[in-house]
């Protein structure tokens, strides 16, 4: 048997496993979604609940159940990441964002969510270079 992938929130107060493979990974470029984790898309990994593990802080977990569609996002009182996120009619499924993960989950995302919401701002590729004096930093020329 794997050993579990291991996830956790920003602070560390939450901190979780999950039996690998994920059941499925995507990317999520609904408008919620986006506006939820305050990005222009979220990647998650799908898990039945049977697999997943909460292993330390789950009394610091907060809940906010959407009223337009019943789906419930949980998130880290403590630093506010988004830790879960459950669609109301699919209640024996949780899905967790790719980026809590600090081990391999066993899936890839090679689905996409809502791209035709993607906002116009969102990076889509193009090419980059160094921006002078800050070194990490890349930047796009758009053509003139």
């Amino acid at each position: 048997m794997p050993e579990p992938a291991q996830g956790a929130c920003l602070c560390g107060e939450i901190a979780f496993e999950m039996a690998i493979p994920a059941v499925w990974a995507w990317h999520d470029h609904t408008a919620r979604t986006r506006h939820a984790h305050g990005a222009a898309y979220a990647t998650y990994v799908g898990t039945w609940r049977s697999r997943l593990r909460i292993t330390q802080g789950e009394d610091n977990l907060a809940h906010f159940t959407d009223p337009a569609n019943g789906h419930t996002r949980s998130f880290c009182q403590t630093c506010g990441t988004p830790v879960f996120y459950a669609r109301a009619h699919a209640p024996k499924m949780v899905n967790i964002p790719r980026a809590l993960f600090t081990t391999r989950t066993g899936r890839e995302p090679r689905y996409h969510l809502g791209i035709e919401d993607t906002p116009d701002w969102a990076y889509a590729g193009e090419k980059t270079s160094p921006l002078k004096g800050y070194p990490g930093y890349t930047r796009h020329r758009p053509k003139k």
